[in-house]
């Protein structure tokens, strides 16, 4: 597999997430993945994860060869309202987000030595959307594929990072979201629909 290039430049996605009650684990998560390809096909590989839990940890690896670290997620909700997001790996700041659902600036001139990102939500799409799309991962001598299916509401929003040069984010330093969506009362499944009488064994 290589990286989806368009004009010569790559794409990369990042993303905050609260899975809450309702799911296989309840966790948080900070991931960064990029699109790449394979036989023509576009996929999305995770090149970087953190997660508070240790059963997302080792599952997410041994099943899908996700590379999850353990990290300390902070998200704390703002009064705007918003969320303030910050993970934490072996005391140093992984990354931190000020993510604010109405207008405003990011402020700060500092991210905690790693990064800070501030989300302000727009316009809300009607309806609940579906997504579908697969991940690839290499797990030894090989590379695993799979499904992910997605519904979610969802709302047009700007974000504003900014990412220290030394951390492990640094190859997004300097760079500016061209898209940001926030997803709100999302399901998610990972891995493919068991067949009738099967044990289920996807999850997020």
């Amino acid at each position: 597999m290589r990286p989806l290039i368009v004009a010569g430049r790559g794409l990369i996605g990042t993303a905050w997430v609260d899975y809450g009650p309702g799911g296989v684990l309840e966790y948080r998560e900070l991931l960064s993945a990029v699109l790449v390809r394979r036989a023509g096909r576009p996929l999305v590989s995770i090149v970087d994860i953190w997660v508070d839990s240790t059963a997302s940890r080792d599952g997410g690896r041994e099943l899908w060869g996700i590379p999850k670290e353990l990290a300390d997620l902070d998200f704390r909700t703002t009064t705007r309202p918003g969320l303030d997001a910050r993970a934490t790996a072996d005391a140093r700041p992984v990354a931190d987000a000020r993510a604010g659902l109405d207008a405003g600036a990011a402020t700060g001139d500092s991210a905690g030595g790693i990064a800070e990102a501030e989300l302000r939500a727009g316009l809300r799409l009607p309806g609940r959307w579906p997504a579908g799309f697969s991940v690839i991962q290499v797990v030894g001598d090989r590379t695993k594929t799979t499904p992910v299916r997605a519904r979610a509401t969802v709302r047009l929003a700007k974000a504003a990072w900014r990412v220290a040069p030394d951390g492990p984010l640094a190859y997004l330093a300097g760079r500016r979201p061209l898209l940001t969506f926030a997803l709100h009362d999302f399901r998610l499944v990972f891995g493919r629909r068991p067949a009738p009488g099967e044990a289920a064994g996807g999850g997020r």
